[in-house]
Order: C-alpha cells, then sequence, then structure tokens
C-alpha cells in the first residue's frame, strides 16, 4: 500500500478530521435538543438540516479523498454510511488514522 498523502487541492486531511468534529458537535447540540424538555422546533430544524447537508457534504468529501488516498476506505465508509447514524464514528476513525499515521509501526 502507498504512503497515504497529506492533501489533493483544497482536501486534507486535517481539513476534513476537523469538520468531522464540528458535524459531532453538531449532532450533540442536535441530540439535547431533540431530547430535551420543551418545544424546541426551530433549534432542532436548523441543526438536523446543517447535520444532514454536512453528513451529505462529508461524505462526498471523504469518498473523494479516498480516491485520492488522503485518507483510507475505511474511514471514507465510516463516515459516509455510519456518519448518518451518527458522525461520531468518522471522528473515531479519524483519531484512528492519525494514530496510526503516527506511528505506522502499529499496523
Amino acid at each position: 500500500m502507498s504512503e497515504p498523502r497529506s492533501s489533493g487541492g483544497p482536501l486534507s486531511f486535517t481539513r476534513l478530521k476537523w469538520t468531522s468534529f464540528t458535524h459531532s458537535c453538531i449532532y450533540v447540540g442536535l441530540l439535547i435538543c431533540a431530547f430535551a424538555g420543551g418545544k424546541p422546533e426551530p433549534l432542532t430544524f436548523a441543526l438536523g438540516l446543517t447535520h444532514g447537508v454536512l453528513w451529505i457534504l462529508m461524505s462526498l468529501a471523504c469518498i473523494a479523498a479516498a480516491r485520492l488516498q488522503i485518507v483510507s476506505l475505511k474511514l471514507a465508509v465510516a463516515v459516509a454510511v455510519l456518519g448518518g447514524i451518527g458522525p461520531f464514528f468518522g471522528s473515531y476513525q479519524f483519531i484512528r488514522e492519525e494514530r496510526l499515521r503516527e506511528h505506522p509501526a502499529g499496523r
């Protein structure tokens, strides 16, 4: 397997990682609003819409990044497939992949 690239134009591992973490924070806000008492419909709608759009964009970006060998296929699948359920899977996979890049002997 070839060495992973760090960037492909505007796509970079670091940008995708921080976008994934941001997505996870938005999702936490959505969960809090959805399960909190009261009627938080406007905020719940805004966070839900943001989560959905961000999930689609992250999925497309990670699939493209996998094709460019910026991220692994495993990471792209975690974001694209499991990200609709919860973006935490993708954020966790970014952490794992970053650790593997820092310590390649641990593969």
